[in-house]
């Protein structure tokens, strides 16, 4: 990957994992193309590093758990006539080592050298362990 940036986000109201996955894809099926996009209502100034490989990493309780590729940006026109961004996302969620994450609005520029590491092999087959016991063991850097 060349010289790219990512972004990181809350899944507000999200439990687990599967369960953003699950609200992806009924939310997919709202769409035209069936693909899945997150609309931001910032557009990305860094847009050309963020689709040279970058990524959005999802805090899901106060734990930054996965990530998704950003494959494209569209521009987004509601009904109420504001341009917004909708990031469009691969299908594929990539585990990652649980990094605890203060809340924060919007999105915000995550480095490649400040991205938590991806899960590999058996470590991403392994089930989660709930995500209260995943931000206390970050915290104390067991994870």
């Amino acid at each position: 990957m060349g010289n790219h940036i990512n972004l990181v986000k809350l899944s507000v109201g999200t439990e687990s994992i599967d369960d953003m996955l699950t609200w992806q894809r009924q939310r997919s099926q709202q769409v035209k193309d069936g693909q899945y996009y997150h609309v931001t209502r910032m557009w990305p100034k860094r847009e050309a590093e963020l689709l040279d490989g970058g990524s959005i990493y999802w805090v899901i309780k106060g734990v930054i758990q996965c990530r998704q590729r950003i494959v494209a940006l569209r521009e987004i026109i509601g009904q109420d006539e504001i341009r917004r961004c909708g990031l469009v996302l691969a299908p594929e969620i990539i585990r990652t080592a649980s990094t605890p994450k203060k809340a924060f609005q919007g999105w915000r520029y995550l480095a490649p050298a400040d991205a938590p590491r991806d899960l590999t092999g058996s470590q991403s087959q392994e089930d989660a362990l709930p995500p209260d016991l995943q931000k206390a063991l970050a915290a104390i850097g067991v994870l």
